[in-house]
């Protein structure tokens, strides 16, 4: 059994395919509780859909209740769930700061936290972080620390959940064409900067991310407290000035 969170669109969807083309049951979780039992149909197989707030402390409780339930074990989970927000850290709107850390960083916490307590041994974790955990981005504060956090909670976790062979890891993508990045994209000139400071030419794709999720949880695999890097090389370059071109021309 495999969980699946933002299993709904994007990277999660992509990651969710990936799992059940080799015949895994797919649990698919998300916010958007009618897409998740869609795209659960088209998975096909016993695969599951179930609505969740990632950044509700009971929610996240019962639904790892419910899934051990219904499949005793819980071999991978992976949390894709995400979001965030632009603007200039002297005018950042703390209701916003709350969203993306809550969303992004407590979420990751209570994932990992309700996972960690029903997984038999070598089970796999799997958080998407980001290349801005490690490279900054003007107007992106709260998503730059929240994502940061998010890769020391995994090397914290991989060190407490070791002993018991659960094994926890995070994949750090640079820009992957998703829901969430798509009104960025629409700035003009913005994806060619993304580009032109990716030395590979091209932004990533969901199954980019799925591939390396995928390889994480491989069962026999001696990876713990990593995060892979997976951007294209973009990380030797700089990042876009995204604030400069959102609020060009205003």
């Amino acid at each position: 059994m495999v969980v699946v969170i933002g299993g709904a669109s994007g990277i999660g969807l992509a990651t969710a395919e990936r799992f059940a083309r080799d015949g895994a049951t797919v649990v698919v979780a998300d916010l958007d509780g009618d897409l998740a039992t869609t795209r659960a149909r088209e998975l096909g197989g016993r695969s599951w859909a179930h609505q969740v707030r990632i950044t509700d402390d009971d929610a996240v409780d019962t639904m790892f209740d419910l899934v051990g339930s219904r499949s005793g074990r819980v071999d991978a989970v992976v949390n894709c769930a995400g979001t965030s927000a632009v603007a200039p850290l002297t005018g950042f709107d703390a209701d916003d700061w709350r969203r993306v850390v809550d969303v992004c960083l407590t979420g990751a916490f209570l994932v990992i936290k309700h996972t960690a307590r029903r997984m038999d041994e070598y089970g796999s974790i799997v958080t998407i972080a980001s290349l801005n955990a490690t490279q900054p981005a003007a107007g992106m504060a709260a998503y730059c620390a929240a994502k940061a956090g998010v890769v020391m909670l995994t090397q914290v976790a991989a060190l407490e959940l070791g002993p018991q062979k659960i094994r926890v890891n995070a994949v750090s993508p640079g820009l992957v064409d998703t829901p969430l990045v798509a009104p960025l994209l629409r700035v003009p000139g913005l994806a060619e900067e993304f580009t032109d400071n990716t030395p590979l030419g091209r932004s990533g794709i969901p199954e980019d991310v799925a591939n390396a999720v995928h390889f994480l949880s491989t069962r026999d695999s001696w990876i713990t407290g990593e995060t892979l890097t997976l951007d294209g090389d973009a990380h030797t370059r700089r990042y876009p000035d995204v604030l400069a071109k959102l609020t060009a021309g205003r």
